[in-house]
């Protein structure tokens, strides 16, 4: 992928990469897609379990968005930004590497989710937030900020800065003596209510 972008990968570019027969792709992959699909799955497992320990050591939010940016920063070192880029646009259009594609940016997400059920669990936040759905807003910032770092720099930076913004006031709110968290709690429900 990082020497020939997603559509010049083939059977024959992969059978020539490993020194092997390109029939071999097809018997234990079925396609080129199905085994780009596979290979993704096992880089993302492979990155999720080398931040595991930073992971499981977050103990605020703005330490999460450290570690999102620590993680950022390895991922484009590595090239990896550009290989999720291609996958997300060859998946769009290719449904054998849409399925596998959604199951690895789970592995991130699933991460993301721990983490913020236990961060938030005795947040006034927590009463309304849809953490599993929060979950994925920040999976999906990371990688949309991923992507617009490659064409605004700038603005990739701010809205890093702004994640951390929403950090810093989730931990105001969490801070709130008991009678202005009780009174944060009942607007919250009262404007969360359906109309």
């Amino acid at each position: 992928m990082r020497e020939h972008g997603v559509t010049g990968v083939s059977a024959r570019t992969i059978a020539a990469a490993a020194g092997a027969n390109q029939a071999l792709v097809f018997y234990h992959f079925g396609s080129v897609d199905e085994l780009l699909g596979a290979a993704c799955q096992q880089a993302t497992r492979q990155r999720v379990e080398a931040f595991a320990e930073r992971f499981a050591a977050v103990g605020s939010l703005r330490e999460l968005l450290q570690v999102g940016r620590d993680l950022h920063d390895q991922e484009l070192a590595l090239g990896n930004v550009s290989v999720l880029a291609q996958m997300l646009a060859a998946a769009q259009t290719g449904e054998r590497l849409a399925a596998p594609i959604a199951a690895a940016l789970r592995m991130w997400t699933d991460e993301i989710e721990t983490i913020l059920q236990r961060l938030l669990a005795a947040s006034p936040v927590a009463e309304v937030a849809d953490i599993p759905g929060l979950a994925r807003a920040v999976g999906a910032a990371f990688v949309g900020i991923e992507l617009y770092e490659g064409v605004d720099r700038d603005g990739a930076y701010r809205a890093l800065e702004a994640l951390d913004q929403l950090a810093v006031l989730v931990e105001v709110v969490d801070e709130l003596g008991p009678l202005a968290r009780r009174a944060l709690k009942s607007k919250i429900k009262k404007a969360s209510a359906p109309r």
